[in-house]
């Protein structure tokens, strides 16, 4: 069974749901990276032959949802309870649970904001749409169905991330804030294998 990454308090289920996030929006980055290419992803060639700040964007697009999705991570790992030491200013510091939970669930909002959009537009024929062949529309299903699972499974982390920090600390108040057996794990300065 292949080892996953997670602080040792973290449930397998949150550590699984984490590392899942990146693999759930993989399928339509490398989609739009596809039509960038120029690939035979839809029948357009207008699609296919991009200008440059066209491709730029879509190319952006894809690389910024993937380190988002990537930012689930923090949820199950150490740093996301101290922030790295080489972060200017909050390097070494503890993240505040609330903040971090609240920006995890702001993003599912908003992930859930845009999967509604798509879909009124999708059904309200706004824009222009996709032409494509039955095989490239499936493939398009293919791609960005799995986008569905994302704001569910940050969902689901965020409120298990938020538990499991809130219960350490108050198990640690009230073992007395001296004692290292109350010490969290990532308490302090995390090593530096811990940041992978």
């Amino acid at each position: 069974m292949t080892k996953i990454k997670a602080l040792p308090d973290v449930p397998r289920w949150a550590a699984l749901a984490a590392h899942a996030v990146p693999l759930v929006t993989l399928p339509s980055g490398l989609w739009r990276l596809a039509l960038v290419a120029g690939l035979p992803v839809t029948q357009d060639a207008e699609l296919g032959a991009m200008g440059f700040w066209v491709s730029a964007y879509v190319v952006s697009l894809s690389v910024v949802s993937e380190l988002l999705a990537f930012l689930t991570l923090g949820l199950v790992r150490s740093w996301g309870e101290v922030f790295p030491r080489w972060m200017p200013f909050l390097g070494g510091r503890r993240v505040n649970p609330a903040a971090a939970t609240a920006a995890a669930f702001a993003g599912v909002a908003g992930l859930c904001a845009i999967a509604g959009w798509g879909v009124y537009a999708s059904y309200a024929d706004l824009g222009p749409g996709i032409p494509a062949s039955p095989a490239q529309e499936a493939l398009l299903i293919a791609c960005y169905a799995p986008l569905l699972a994302w704001p569910v499974l940050v969902a689901a982390v965020a409120a298990s991330y938020y538990r499991r920090r809130t219960r350490a600390a108050g198990s640690r108040s009230r073992s007395g804030s001296g004692s290292g057996s109350g010490r969290q794990y990532g308490a302090g300065r995390p090593s530096a294998s811990s940041w992978v």
